[in-house]
């Protein structure tokens, strides 16, 4: 599946309430943590506590993180290919060459407006 199709189909599943689009994206923002929560909860447990390694689970909380970030994209009125797009275009240059840890270490910082970045 595409992630264009994926939003479609993610944006008839959302609630209409609220409808201030700084409310919606505290929604997006909160939701996010949740399962980016629950994710971490998972991991923890297998590897504090000792339990098995649960890749369904996991994959069930990336489909919910994924959710939430199709939500605040339509939010901000952006496609999330536009946005894998202008990822992957980040980490290009910013790894010509792949992953380095130097180039990790030594990057250059800085909040590049969403229009530079395309």
């Amino acid at each position: 599946m595409e992630f264009g199709t994926y939003q479609k189909f993610a944006r008839e599943t959302a609630s209409p309430i609220p409808e201030k689009p700084v409310e919606r994206l505290a929604i997006a923002a909160l939701g996010l943590n949740g399962e980016a929560g629950e994710f971490a909860e998972h991991i923890k447990k297998v590897i504090a506590q000792g339990h098995p390694l649960d890749s369904n689970y996991l994959i069930k909380e990336i489909g919910d993180i994924l959710w939430y970030c199709s939500y605040a994209a339509d939010v901000i009125g952006v496609k999330l290919d536009e946005i894998a797009m202008l990822n992957l275009n980040k980490l290009k240059e910013r790894y010509p060459e792949g992953f380095s840890s130097e180039n990790s270490q030594f990057r250059k910082e800085g909040r590049d407006s969403y229009e530079s970045m395309k």
